[in-house]
């Protein structure tokens, strides 16, 4: 297994990963540590490239350096991707082999799961580690953190309510949710639970007619999820879909999801802003899985009530960034940023 580092400025350390025997090829990247071991989750994907390969990592650890510090963690921001179909190309050989890359950094990186993963694979990974979490088994075990990030979410989603609508009832209220993984449908559960009707779409049909059936949502083909009527928008796909085009053609008042870098470009927060909806920022409303993760890492005890202690300090965060970014009639996004650029000031508290 072959571990080469790449130069990456703006990041502490990149690397690439490859093992010939198991197929394993991808990469770690340590954007920062700074508050503590990088922390982010591992996923897999059939990528087009190496090289987009790479640019999701760089983007994916640095959205983990703010998504940690908005949380209030003692953690830096890492993430890694493993290039190949899930279904198809993973073996328990190459997520070994990934273990043992992980091993290699000596704690400056820790592992979890992300897109393309599960429990199981963690516990693969965690033969040859220790700087694994959301394992199913364990002292302080934290497991699928899934429903978690679909919490934290959920929240995000009344916040916006409440700052567009003037309430966080969601009973009636209409919400397009792209993307039908274990976070999504989670997600569309609790608000199907809260009277919301849900718009749904996902690469796999079979997921979509099955939402139909489960939540009574309607189910659109991939593309036109941008053109529903609906109050508020839920991105829990991939990130980049809010470009300038994509944005131009929504018809909702609201965005809230779980995807990570939603926005294209950071301008494209400021379009959202001209168009008057309202965007949470991604990194604050999907922080309840990392929270969740953190528990382990952080091998704390009483771990229901600290994740629900570090939701509720989360939605107070996204209330706050919500609040001063009407009276300044900015975007949310740029809040936000300012508030995570204060906690990684080197001379913060």
């Amino acid at each position: 297994m072959n571990l080469t580092q790449i130069e990456a400025p703006g990041h502490e350390g990149v690397y690439r990963i490859e093992d010939l025997e198991s197929g394993l090829l991808g990469l770690i990247a340590i954007h920062s540590t700074q508050l503590g071991p990088a922390a982010g989750g591992v996923r897999m994907r059939p990528y087009d490239s190496f090289d987009a390969a790479l640019e999701d990592a760089l983007r994916l650890s640095q959205g983990m350096t703010l998504k940690n510090a908005a949380a209030g963690l003692p953690l830096g921001g890492g993430k890694a991707v493993i290039v190949g179909d899930p279904v198809r190309d993973k073996t328990p050989g190459l997520l070994q082999s990934f273990g043992l890359a992980v091993a290699q950094l000596d704690g400056r990186y820790w592992t979890a799961e992300d897109m393309g993963m599960t429990p199981a694979d963690m516990a693969e990974i965690a033969r040859e580690t220790d700087c694994v979490a959301g394992l199913e088994q364990g002292s302080h075990a934290s497991g699928d953190p899934s429903p978690i990030t679909a919490r934290g979410i959920f929240n995000a989603i009344r916040a916006v309510a409440r700052h567009q609508f003037g309430s966080d009832d969601l009973s009636g209220r209409t919400v397009s949710v792209q993307g039908l993984g274990n976070v999504g449908w989670h997600l569309c559960r609790f608000l199907r639970e809260q009277g919301a009707r849900l718009v749904v779409t996902d690469i796999d049909a079979t997921r979509a007619s099955r939402a139909e059936a489960e939540f009574g949502a309607r189910a659109v083909a991939s593309d036109t999820i941008f053109d529903v009527d609906a109050d508020i928008f839920a991105p829990c796909a991939i990130g980049g879909i809010l470009d300038a085009d994509r944005i131009d053609r929504l018809r909702v008042k609201a965005v809230a999801g779980g995807a990570n870098n939603q926005l294209a470009t950071p301008e494209d927060g400021h379009r959202l802003h001209q168009r008057g909806i309202l965007y949470a920022p991604d990194f604050v409303a999907n922080g309840g899985g990392i929270i969740n993760v953190a528990t382990e890492i952080l091998r704390i005890d009483a771990r229901e009530d600290w994740v629900a202690q570090k939701l509720e300090a989360l939605d107070r965060t996204m209330d706050r960034i919500l609040h001063a970014a009407k009276t300044r009639d900015v975007s949310p996004h740029y809040v936000a940023e300012a508030i995570v650029a204060d906690v990684l000031r080197p001379d913060a508290a």
